[in-house]
C-alpha cells in the first residue's frame, strides 16, 4: 500500500524530507535503517518518538540560506520509550500540517508464523512474551502495532523477503531516480607478483601468446599498438574477448540492482605488462562505451620485463 502525499504549502523539493520507520520486531526495521543509511539518509534508531518535533526543529537551516537538508528516517518500535501509537497517530498528524516538512510513514509487517521461525532461529526472547511462548509476545505486540500498520503510508510485508530482497525493495522504493552508483574498478596484474588482495572477478590472460618472447615488443606495454596487434592475432582471443565483455555487461546491472557498492574486474598474465594490460583497456573502453564509469588500475605497469618473471617458456 502506498499512499502519494502532496501540498501546496511548499514545493517539495525545499521541504525536509521525513520517513518515520516501524512495524513488528522481527521484520527488518534494521535492516531498513540500513539500507537507507547507504542510500544518504540520515538514520537514527529507537528514537523516542514524542521528541520527534523537537528534533526536527532542532536542525532547521536559517531562514533564507537555501540549505538542503539530507532526508532523515527515523526508526521507533514497541520497545522505545513512551511508546503509545495513538498519540504517535497524533503527532504525524500534526507534523504532516507542517509546510516545511515532507513526512511518510513505513511500516513492516511479516506474518506471525514466519516471525516466530525467526526467533526460534535466533534464540531470541520476544520482548512482549517474558515467560510465554514466542507466539504470545508477536500477537500481543500485533495488537499494540495495529494502529500504526493501519496509519501507515507504506507497508512492506517481509515474510517472503530474504534480507537481501528486503533490501532490493527498500531500495527500490526509496532510492533517487538515478539509482545507486557502482564503483566499478578494472585492473591488470602479474601473477608472478601476487595475486591482488581482493577482487569480485579474476580472468587469467595466460592463455594469450605472449608479447614477451618477441625482442621488439618485450619493452612495451599492452597500451601500445604493436603489442595490441600481436595479442589480437591470437585466435583465441576474439572469442575469449566477447565472453568476457559479455559476461560483465549481464552481471553488473544485476550487481547494480542489487545495491552492490563496489565490484573490481581483475586481468592477471604472467608479469602483468602486456596481455593483462591489453585486455584490462578493451574490456573498459566496452565498459565505458555501454555506460559504465569505472576506473582502471594497472598494478605491474612500470615493473621490469625480465625472462626470470616471464619464466623459460613461450607462454
Amino acid at each position: 500500500m502506498v499512499a502519494i502525499l502532496t501540498s501546496d504549502k511548499a514545493p517539495a523539493s525545499a521541504r525536509q524530507r521525513v520517513l518515520l520507520v516501524t512495524g513488528v520486531l522481527g521484520a527488518g526495521k534494521t535492516t531498513a535503517l540500513n539500507v537507507l543509511e547507504d542510500l544518504g539518509w540520515e538514520t537514527i534508531d529507537n528514537f523516542p518518538i514524542r521528541l520527534l518535533d523537537r528534533l526536527i526543529d532542532s536542525g532547521e537551516a536559517p531562514a533564507g540560506d537555501g540549505a538542503i537538508h539530507a532526508p532523515l528516517a527515523i526508526g521507533f518500535d514497541s520497545r522505545t520509550r513512551g511508546f503509545n501509537p495513538h498519540e504517535v497517530i497524533q503527532l504525524v498528524k500534526r507534523l504532516t500540517a507542517r509546510a516545511d516538512l515532507e513526512l511518510t510513514t513505513l511500516y513492516l509487517d511479516c506474518a506471525t508464523g514466519e516471525l516466530e521461525r525467526r526467533y526460534n532461529e535466533t534464540r531470541r526472547r520476544h520482548p512482549m512474551a517474558s515467560d510465554l511462548p514466542v507466539v504470545a509476545g508477536i500477537n500481543a505486540e500485533r495488537e499494540m502495532m495495529e494502529p500504526l500498520r493501519r496509519w501507515a503510508d507504506i507497508v512492506i510485508n517481509s515474510t517472503m523477503f530474504s534480507a537481501n530482497q528486503l533490501q532490493q525493495a527498500i531500495r527500490e522504493q526509496f532510492s533517487p531516480d538515478s539509482g545507486p552508483e557502482l564503483t566499478l574498478t578494472v585492473s591488470s596484474f602479474g601473477f608472478s607478483r601476487g595475486m591482488p588482495p581482493v577482487a569480485d572477478f579474476v580472468f587469467d590472460m595466460r592463455f594469450l601468446n605472449n608479447p614477451h618472447w618477441d625482442t621488439v615488443l618485450r619493452p612495451m606495454t599492452g597500451r601500445e599498438a604493436a603489442v595490441g596487434d600481436f595479442i589480437r592475432q591470437d585466435p583465441a582471443f576474439d572469442t575469449a574477448y566477447v565472453q568476457i565483455r559479455d559476461l560483465l555487461l549481464t552481471v553488473l546491472p544485476r550487481f547494480r540492482a542489487q545495491g552492490k557498492a563496489y565490484v573490481h574486474v581483475a586481468f592477471g598474465c604472467t608479469g602483468g605488462r602486456h596481455r593483462s594490460v591489453f585486455m584490462a583497456e578493451q574490456i573498459s573502453a566496452a565498459l565505458r562505451a555501454s555506460g559504465f564509469s569505472l576506473t582502471i588500475l594497472h598494478r605491474n605497469l612500470g615493473s621490469r620485463a625480465a625472462d626470470l618473471v616471464e619464466g623459460a617458456t613461450t607462454r
